[in-house]
């Protein structure tokens, strides 16, 4: 049983010790690491000595490319909203107690309710098409 162990112990620290006797063989880290952004169909170039480590990685089309990810984003910001739009939300915000707006102030506006809940949901179905035209 104590042969065992012993034996198990030493396997385990055979991969310990041929690692330290390979780091204090060498030299150190490499002297010199070159990181290279490659465009297009370029090849990544070899080191020019043994010291020197080349790490490659593809950037892409062109360097003067904007990526694909993020070409054509549409804004949704305050800016870009068409002043149509801004003149319905006037509208409705100056319509509250009005009859056909839904409101709880004022007489007759209650009768609205049902056509705005309808065009909440055209407005949402307008919208889901246009985003799933707008995934590449």
């Amino acid at each position: 049983m104590l042969a065992r162990l012993m034996l198990a112990t030493a396997l385990l620290a055979a991969p310990a010790f041929a690692q330290t006797q390979d780091q204090t063989t060498a030299d150190g880290p490499p002297k010199r690491v070159r990181s290279i952004l490659l465009y297009g169909q370029e090849s990544c170039p070899k080191p020019a000595n043994p010291d020197e480590i080349v790490v490659c990685s593809n950037a892409g089309d062109s360097p003067y490319r904007i990526p694909k990810r993020f070409r054509d984003q549409p804004k949704e910001d305050a800016p870009s909203t068409s002043w149509s739009r801004r003149m319905e939300v006037v509208e409705e915000v100056n319509s509250r107690g009005l009859p056909n707006t839904c409101s709880a102030v004022g007489t007759g506006g209650q009768t609205g309710c049902t056509r705005q809940m309808l065009q909440q949901w055209y407005q949402d179905k307008l919208d889901k098409e246009a985003k799933a035209s707008r995934v590449p």
